[in-house]
C-alpha cells in the first residue's frame, strides 16, 4: 500500500489521532531531548505529521515606536510562503510519537492510525524500523505551516508524510525550507512603523490653500528580520528600506504635489516640514490641495509608503523580493475660506 493511499483511506483518523496525540512541544526551536517528539500541529496536514515551525526570528533595527504593522506585497500575485518542509524528527521521535498515537484508546482508533505509520515508518513502506539504525545521521522533515497564512488554500500544498534526510544533504522536494523560504517568512515578519503623515495646516485646512505632508525622519527607516533554523546552519536576512510615500487625497476634487502623488526620498527623508514664515500659497514638494470644501464631513486622505525589500543568506544567496507596502487613512476636514465683505 502506497503513501497516496494510506493517506487517502485513513485522512480522518489519521487527523484526530495527530491532534489528540501526546507529545512535546517545542515551538521556536525549544529543547526536545532524544525521544521528545515534536508537537504535531493541529491543521489541514494532522494526516501527515506536520509540526510548528523552529524558525527563530530576530528583528535588527527595531523602530522607535510600539505602532507597527506588517507589509502587503505591491504585487497582488506573490505572498510568503504558507507551507514548507523543515528538519522534524529524528528516528526516536517518530518513533515516539507512533507509540504515543499507539497508545491512545479513544474510539479504538490508536492500533488503527498507528498500524498505518507503522506501515510507513517501521514495516518498509518505506522505512524500516524507524530508521533507528540512523539515529543521529539525519532526520525526518515534516510540513509546517505559516499561522499567519493557515487559511490560504496553499497551505494545503504540503501533503507529504515526513521523509528521511541525510545530514547535510539538500533534498529535492521544492518546498523544503531553504534560504530563500527563510528570508520570505522574514519578510513576513517585518515591522515597519505605522505611517502616520504629519501635515500642515494640521487636522483642518481650507480650500484651494496648500497643504504640506511629511513624515518622521527618525522613524522611517531601514529595518530587518533575521530567519533562522537552529542547529541548521541555514539562516536569511530580509530588510526593508523606504522608496516612496503615495498620496491618495480620497476625493477627485484634490490636486497632488508632485502630480503623481508619489512623493520620493530625498536626502533620507519623505516630504518636507513647513517652515515657519513660509506664505500659505506656497507649493509644497510633497503635499495636497483640496479644490472643494468637505462639508461637515471629512476626506480620508489614505498615505501609503512602498518599502524596498531585499535579502541575503549565510549560503550567500540573495537577491530582490517584491516591494511591500504598508499604509493608513487620516480624516482631513476641508473649510470654504471665508470672505468678509466690508
Amino acid at each position: 500500500m502506497n503513501q497516496r493511499r494510506l493517506s487517502r483511506r485513513y485522512v480522518p483518523l489519521l487527523a484526530l489521532a495527530v491532534a489528540m496525540a501526546p507529545s512535546v512541544a517545542y515551538a521556536g526551536g525549544g529543547n526536545q531531548g532524544e525521544t521528545g517528539a515534536p508537537q504535531a500541529k493541529a491543521g489541514r496536514q494532522d494526516q501527515n505529521l506536520s509540526v510548528e515551525t523552529k524558525i527563530q526570528t530576530t528583528v535588527n533595527g527595531a523602530q522607535e515606536t510600539a505602532k507597527t504593522g506588517t507589509l502587503t506585497p505591491a504585487n497582488s500575485n506573490w505572498d510568503p510562503p504558507a507551507c514548507w518542509y523543515e528538519p522534524a524528527y529524528s528516528p526516536k521521535q517518530i518513533q515516539a510519537t507512533v507509540k504515543a498515537i499507539r497508545g491512545m484508546k479513544v474510539f479504538g482508533i490508536g492500533d488503527a492510525v498507528g498500524g498505518v505509520f507503522d506501515m510507513y515508518f517501521k514495516e518498509g513502506n518505506p522505512y524500516k524500523n524507524y530508521n533507528l539504525d540512523k539515529q543521529g545521521e539525519g532526520q525526518f522533515w515534516a510540513a509546517a505551516i505559516n499561522e499567519k497564512r493557515k487559511d490560504d488554500p496553499e497551505a494545503n500544498s504540503c501533503k507529504r508524510m515526513p521523509f528521511w534526510v541525510p545530514t547535510g544533504d539538500t533534498p529535492k522536494e521544492p518546498l523544503a525550507v531553504s534560504p530563500k523560504i527563510l528570508a520570505e517568512y522574514a519578510y513576513d515578519e517585518l515591522p515597519v512603523p505605522s505611517t502616520e503623515i504629519t501635515m500642515a495646516p494640521e487636522g483642518t485646512t481650507k480650500v484651494n490653500l496648500p497643504t504640506w505632508v511629511w513624515l518622521d525622519k527618525a522613524k522611517f527607516k531601514k529595518v530587518s528580520v533575521t530567519a533562522s533554523i537552529p542547529g541548521s546552519g541555514l539562516s536569511a536576512t530580509a530588510t526593508a528600506e523606504p522608496m516612496s510615500l503615495s498620496i491618495k487625497p480620497g476625493t477627485a476634487d484634490a490636486e497632488t504635489y508632485p502630480a503623481s502623488g508619489e512623493c520620493p526620498i530625498e536626502d533620507g527623508k519623505i516630504g518636507e516640514p513647513r517652515a515657519k514664515g513660509t506664505p500659505a500659497d506656497t507649493l509644497p514638494p510633497c503635499g495636497v490641495q483640496y479644490l472643494r470644501s468637505s462639508g461637515d464631513d471629512s476626506y480620508n486622505l489614505q498615505a501609503t509608503v512602498t518599502w524596498k525589500i531585499s535579502w541575503t543568506s549565510t549560503t550567500g544567496e540573495g537577491g530582490d523580493l517584491p516591494a511591500g507596502e504598508f499604509g493608513a487613512d487620516q480624516p482631513v476636514a476641508v473649510e470654504e475660506v471665508q470672505s468678509i465683505n466690508r
